[in-house]
């Protein structure tokens, strides 16, 4: 009987474990036909090694960006910790092919290991039955485009969870047999197994029972051979390559700066680069490098980002997981291809022909692998990042193919070229004269320095204000300078301004896949700041306090850049403002992307709010890292919006559900969004959106913190809605118009208007903008 069993055991083993090597193999070698990147071995190195094994603990065993979801998190942490410790149980069932009596050295008689064993694969079956009840519940055959499943291939989901079900009850028929000849090495350890060989028991006939123990043992390890078959042929890899991803993500703090454009590993320069030979972004699969291919390998198809993509939420085509999809799919397909010599090309079926000649971007009539409508759907908001469990960069991936079609084919929105062409001449998205960008300065009531005028460098002062394109020349935004400025100036930060010297960041830019525009821009900054001696930055808008701080340092400019509500937040703190007037009414916060996601500021303007007396403050459900997107980032600020909802109706529904006041933020881009779809609403008579003002958080601060004028009523919020704003009357004017870009309007031009007050804590939406888009 034992020499049948290792035989069959054995037997079983060698026919499947070369199929399943073969597979490895072949996926090592299609990852290997994309770019090389040798910065992500870096991470298997010192002094990055220690980072990438703790990632292996957190994200992996602890498995905490999983658990951020309780009740599937909490399931698949005992299937997988089922995996772990029933790896112990295929230890001893090869041995008992060779030994009856087998068990593990050392450990192998110890009754917390059996109990181990025993508990977590009924936690696996609990686990299972959850998954069951999600996949149910949540089936895109019930909830369509509801459901996070809505793309991904359902039924080998449920073949897995049913090969799961299968090794788990083998387990037991196999341990149960195991207990009732005598043979398993617990006792009351392995309390369910015990359970399961009472029922065997009764069988007398010992060489009947050394069968049964001998069937139940092929069937465990056989079941488990076919599962791995299974698994290396189907999404289900990741169990397999997921810590390989983690181990090689670039895991910055927040979802960190843009990879600079690489060809073959190394950063592309520009003026010495070929179109006709290097590689300028993504144009084909095998453009992408071995860690792109590792990505799109490595997806689970669980759908969490799909759940929180702003686009895929307000009826677009672009779904993240879908993206990776179909550049997996398209791999394999071209596989042949991209792994045959151009002689056994010719002779391939044409089929793989076929797939090798489809463009990796184009409509469905040009047989694109990605349509232009789902690549530029993306705002860049970084929430698939955020919820991926297994660490997929989906915005690398796109704005690489954003670059190839913007920069080589020209292929992009047509209404975004305006802005395109306006930093290119004039340094701001709206083509406005920069002697226009200290027209907010006036009237205020205070000198604010600028460099070359009143400060012959930025060591005279404490810290460089950078205003931002939005800031100097948008007339909402305008509000929020003025507001920060006169917050500082109480405080007794000593600030100076660029002025005519500051020019666009180059992030819109960037995000819509302009590398040179974007390193054109960043460079005459950088020797601007440079020359200045910047050292201490402070930013209103998040995109600028994020292209500084974080995409800047890998052009040569480093710099301590904070935004204005971590400024303000420690002013507070330290006593140097002080919210000493009640605003009363109610207040809800929208997080910006690019402060909160992409840079885990979460709390300072949080704090900021609730330093406000008798201010109620509300949160959304889709706050802090699960915030929803304003619609205005990845250049989608100057684009139309024509397919489905519009994302910033969508994100100003949630926050009025709340009946709040007041909706306040921290970025001028989601300002302007929320306050647009507020006017909207107003305008088309929606009684939950009448009174509601949209301001920044340094203007709720300054409402609270000047300082009371006796006998002079406050105007402004208090005069439209239930706010009571105890304010000092300002000493600025009203706005001036600061110009406007003849040909913008409909795409994110700034729009003067004369008629609104230029106190920035009166901000009642500002008389916003109606046009259909923002």
């Amino acid at each position: 009987m034992m020499t049948t069993r290792w035989i069959v055991g054995l037997a079983m083993t060698f026919a499947v474990l070369p199929i399943a090597a073969r597979r490895g193999l072949w996926l090592y070698r299609l990852a290997m036909t994309g770019q090389p990147d040798p910065d992500r071995l870096k991470n298997v190195e010192r002094p990055k090694l220690g980072a990438a094994l703790k990632r292996q603990v957190v994200e992996v065993f602890l498995q905490k960006k999983l658990l951020k979801w309780s009740i599937p998190g909490a399931a698949h942490f005992f299937v997988f910790w089922a995996f772990i410790i029933l790896g112990t149980v295929y230890v001893e069932a090869y041995g008992v092919l060779f030994d009856e009596d087998f068990a593990i050295p050392i450990v192998g008689h110890w009754e917390i290991l059996g109990f181990a064993q025993d508990t977590i694969a009924l936690l696996a079956l609990a686990g299972l039955a959850t998954f069951a009840a999600i996949r149910w519940k949540d089936s895109p055959a019930r909830k369509d485009r509801a459901s996070r499943f809505k793309g991904s291939h359902t039924g080998g989901a449920w073949l897995i969870l049913f090969m799961i079900v299968n090794v788990l009850w083998t387990m037991f028929f196999f341990r149960g047999a195991s207990y009732a000849a005598g043979n398993l090495p617990y006792d009351n350890g392995a309390y369910a197994s015990k359970g399961v060989g009472q029922a065997f028991e009764g069988i007398d006939n010992e060489h009947t029972l050394e069968w049964v123990e001998t069937v139940g043992l092929w069937g465990h390890i056989g079941v488990m051979l076919v599962f791995l078959i299974i698994v290396v042929y189907s999404k289900h890899m990741h169990i397999f390559i997921a810590p390989l991803n983690i181990t090689f993500a670039r895991k910055p703090d927040g979802l960190g700066p843009l990879l600079p454009m690489q060809s073959g590993g190394k950063t592309l320069d520009f003026e010495e680069a070929d179109p006709d030979v290097d590689i300028f972004g993504r144009s084909k699969i095998e453009d992408f490098t071995w860690k792109g291919f590792l990505d799109f390998a490595t997806c689970t198809e669980c759908g969490r980002c799909q759940s929180q993509c702003p686009a895929w939420n307000t009826g677009k085509p672009l779904s993240p997981k879908m993206v990776i999809l179909e550049l997996r799919d398209h791999a394999f397909a071209k596989a042949p291809w991209l792994l045959a010599t151009e002689e056994e090309r010719e002779n391939l079926p044409q089929s793989v022909k076929d797939e090798a000649a489809r463009p990796l971007v184009g409509t469905a009539e040009e047989n694109g692998v990605i349509d232009p409508d789902v690549l530029w759907s993306c705002t860049n908001c970084g929430a698939c990042v955020e919820q991926c469990p297994v660490d997929i960069e989906h915005i690398d991936h796109i704005v690489d193919m954003r670059r190839y079609q913007t920069m080589i084919e020209s292929n992009f929105p047509s209404e975004a070229g305006g802005m395109l062409k306006n930093l290119e001449k004039a340094g701001n998205p709206w083509g406005m004269p920069s002697r226009m960008r200290t027209e907010w300065t006036k009237d205020l009531g205070f000198d604010v320095k600028v460099l070359g005028q009143d400060v012959e460098d930025l060591s005279e002062v404490e810290y460089l204000f950078w205003v931002g394109c939005a800031g100097s020349l948008d007339d909402k935004a305008q509000k929020t300078t003025k507001a920060v400025a006169e917050l500082l100036h109480i405080a007794g930060v000593e600030f100076a301004i660029l002025g005519q010297g500051e020019t666009c960041t180059g992030d819109p830019a960037r995000r819509m896949g302009n590398e040179f525009v974007f390193q054109m821009l960043a460079m005459q900054n950088i020797e601007t700041l440079n020359e200045a001696k910047a050292t201490k930055i402070v930013a209103t808008c998040p995109h600028c306090f994020n292209t500084v701080g974080r995409e800047y340092p890998e052009l040569g400019g480093t710099y301590e850049v904070v935004h204005h509500t971590e400024l303000l937040n420690e002013l507070v703190a330290a006593g140097k403002l002080k919210p000493i007037n009640a605003v009363e009414g109610s207040a809800t916060y929208h997080d910006p992307c690019f402060l909160g996601r992409h840079n885990k500021v979460y709390t300072p303007p949080r704090e900021l709010i609730s330093a406000v007396a008798k201010l109620e403050y509300k949160e959304m459900e889709r706050s802090k890292e699960r915030s929803f997107c304003c619609g205005a980032g990845g250049a989608r600020m100057w684009m139309e919006e024509t397919i489905g909802q519009r994302i910033n109706d969508n994100r100003t529904e949630e926050a009025l559900s709340l009946s709040p006041d007041t909706i306040v933020t921290g970025c001028p881009f989601c300002k302007t969004m929320i306050s647009d779809s507020v006017a909207g609403k107003q305008g088309a008579g929606e009684a939950a959106a009448q009174g509601v003002q949209v301001i920044d958080v340094a203007q709720l601060l300054v409402q609270a913190t000047r300082p009371v004028k006796v006998g002079v009523a406050a105007d402004g919020p208090s005069a439209t809605n239930g706010v009571a704003a105890v304010a000092e009357e300002p000493a600025n004017s009203p706005d001036e118009p600061v110009g406007s870009d003849p040909g913008a309007g409909s795409d994110g031009a700034a729009t003067p208007d004369p008629t609104v007050a230029a106190d920035p804590g009166a901000d009642p939406t500002e008389n916003p903008r109606t046009e259909e888009k923002s």
